[in-house]
């Protein structure tokens, strides 16, 4: 059964949310993903946030742009944690997105990412996730030892060759 339910306002939001997903898979987490609009479809939405928590949802991703009520009104429904992830959009560069998802009410949070932070959402689910599961603790330790790893040969490439030739290899 998936843990992580992932849902967009829009399809506008696959390139970010589809970052979420990959991270998920890389960790091998099981999740389902899907389109919703809070505002265009709001029985389905609701819906959706009601039934979460039986489908075995531990965590929800949420991504909205503009005034971005989905991740807020998954919130107010779904009992466990959900995570914003503001999107950027072509008014005000995501700023709007941001805010709306972090000033949340008292008693309704929201884990908020970076404006467009859909792996990082995928990562601080796993976090939660690993809290309750040893296994998944050990494939984020890997996962932050391969990010360590790719850093160090990064600075060791660097130091081999000079910033100019390092440069003109990216």
């Amino acid at each position: 059964m998936p843990k992580v339910g992932i849902v967009m306002g829009s399809d506008s939001d696959m390139k970010v949310m589809s970052k979420a997903a990959d991270m998920l898979e890389k960790l091998g987490i099981e999740y389902e993903m899907t389109i919703i609009s809070a505002h265009r479809e709001p029985d389905v939405f609701f819906e959706y946030a009601k039934s979460a928590e039986e489908k075995d949802y531990k965590v929800i991703i949420a991504g909205a742009g503009m005034a971005a009520h989905l991740p807020g009104m998954c919130a107010a429904i779904f009992p466990m944690p959900v995570i914003g992830v503001p999107m950027s959009g072509k008014n005000l560069d995501g700023q709007d997105a941001l805010y709306s998802i972090v000033q949340m009410p008292p008693g309704i949070p929201v884990a908020t990412v970076a404006i467009d932070g859909g792996m990082n959402a995928a990562i601080l689910a796993a976090r939660i996730l690993a809290t309750s599961d040893p296994e998944l603790l050990k494939r984020l330790k890997a996962y932050t030892q391969e990010m360590k790893e790719t850093v160090q040969a990064k600075a060791k490439k660097l130091d081999e060759l000079g910033y100019k030739e390092y440069m003109k290899q990216m």
